[in-house]
C-alpha cells in the first residue's frame, strides 16, 4: 500500500514538474501572452493520467489510487441529466473536498493555474471553463 503511494507521488510529482517546465516556457514570452490550451488539451494534460483517455476512470494511474477516478462521462447523468459546471468548476480549483465529492489522491489545479498565469484570476476562470467544456463534451 505505501509502495503504491509512493509510486503515485512520483509520478504526480514529475507530471507537476513537467507541466510547470510548459507553464515557464508560456510565461516567459515564447508564446503569446493570451495562449490558452484547449480543453482536449488540458485534458490530456492534466486528467488523462488518472480519468483515462476516455475520462471513464480507467487511466493508466488508476491503479494507484486508494479511491476509483470517477468516470467523468457520467457527470450529468448523476446530475439530473445536466452537466454540473459549478460543481466541476469548484472540484478543479479547489479540490473534491470531503471523500463523498472525490478521492484526496485528486489533485487541486487552482493554485498551479494561479502559478502559470500570475495570479490572473480571469485567465484562471477561463481555463476552469475551457477544460469544464470539454468534460461536458465527454458525456454520455
Amino acid at each position: 500500500m505505501a509502495l503504491r503511494h509512493v509510486i503515485f507521488l512520483g509520478v504526480l510529482w514529475i507530471l507537476i514538474a513537467s507541466v510547470t517546465v510548459t507553464g515557464r516556457a508560456v510565461n516567459e514570452g515564447q508564446l503569446p501572452s493570451n495562449f490558452m490550451l484547449t480543453g482536449e488539451q488540458m485534458y490530456k494534460e492534466y486528467c488523462a493520467a488518472c480519468h483515462g483517455k476516455d475520462g471513464k476512470g480507467h487511466g493508466p494511474l488508476a491503479v494507484v489510487l486508494k479511491t476509483p477516478p470517477a468516470d467523468l462521462t457520467t457527470l450529468a447523468k448523476r446530475h439530473d441529466g445536466k452537466f454540473p459546471y459549478d460543481y466541476v468548476g469548484s472540484v478543479l480549483e479547489f479540490g473534491p473536498g470531503f471523500p463523498a465529492h472525490g478521492s484526496s489522491d485528486m489533485p487541486t489545479w487552482g493554485p498551479l493555474f494561479r502559478y502559470y498565469d500570475k495570479r490572473n484570476e480571469r485567465i484562471v476562470k477561463q481555463r476552469i471553463r475551457v477544460l469544464s467544456d470539454y468534460l461536458a463534451s465527454l458525456q454520455e
